[in-house]
């Protein structure tokens, strides 16, 4: 389904986000903190949802197969 390769590629992008403002972080510690653990937060709060579209879409096939047995 087109959910599942959407919100994978969503959790792909979320923990590459979040590592590329880590080391940033990593390199120059006192450049931008603030906007760099705003972006890590922001990360973090985009690869949860990914998550819920996986689990719904989860729950949303086994209805689905429920429904055709």
């Amino acid at each position: 389904m087109q959910a599942t390769a959407i919100a994978a590629a969503g959790l792909a992008d979320a923990a590459a986000r979040f590592e590329a403002s880590a080391v940033r972080t990593a390199r120059a510690p006192l450049d931008d903190l603030a906007g760099e653990t705003v972006e890590r937060m922001t990360a973090g709060v985009a690869f949860k949802a990914n998550v819920a579209v996986l689990k719904t879409a989860d729950e949303m096939y086994g209805a689905l197969l429920d429904i055709l047995a």
